[in-house]
């Protein structure tokens, strides 16, 4: 059974996946109107996911990855089945908002790693790739206590993640096709 929840009483549990719901999302520094109707955060294990919320979530990597930026590598990876998965979800539309996937330490890295992060099209422009960037922090730490996190971060998005206090490690190169850069928060 799924929790509902609102954000100021969250009780984040390791086997029940949490929802958070606010009734709008704050501008970001684009300084775009707030986005209209309900954000439903979610954040949940691979097992939790439905076939359809796995599916739509699939869908949305795609659209941003495969055809937005034109990579073509295989999306869906043995990664997903260890990690958390935290989605922004709106009643209005089928793919999430916003995504990202907390990968568990020794995994990709022998810290914990975020990674798949994306706002689809129909959320850019309002703050919630901040919000979710913050939510895979808070929750990283709660479940991860005093470990940092690592990514392989676009290159160009370097700037956004040291907002987040990430720290580039190590010289840029290539993945896919765009370039990146290992960068690192510690704990």
């Amino acid at each position: 059974m799924t929790m509902s929840t609102t954000m100021t009483a969250t009780t984040p549990t390791h086997t029940r996946p949490r929802r958070l719901r606010e009734a709008t999302v704050d501008a970001g520094e684009s300084g775009a109107e707030q986005m209209p109707g309900e954000v439903d955060w979610r954040i949940c294990r691979f097992s939790e996911l439905s076939p359809v919320e796995l599916a739509r979530i699939y869908r949305a990597r795609q659209q941003v990855f495969t055809i937005e930026q034109q990579c073509i590598y295989l999306d869906a990876d043995e990664f997903d089945e260890v990690s958390w998965h935290i989605a922004a979800w709106s009643p209005a539309l089928a793919l999430p908002l916003a995504y990202a996937r907390l990968v568990n330490p020794g995994g990709k890295y022998a810290e914990p790693s975020m990674g798949r992060v994306i706002t689809t099209a129909a959320a850019r422009g309002v703050g919630l790739g901040r919000e979710l960037v913050r939510r895979v922090l808070e929750h990283s730490a709660l479940v991860f206590p005093r470990q940092g996190v690592r990514i392989s971060a676009q290159e160009r998005l370097a700037r956004f993640y040291a907002e987040f206090g990430f720290a580039p490690v190590g010289e840029p190169y290539m993945e896919d096709g765009i370039p990146h850069l290992e960068m690192l928060r510690r704990a």
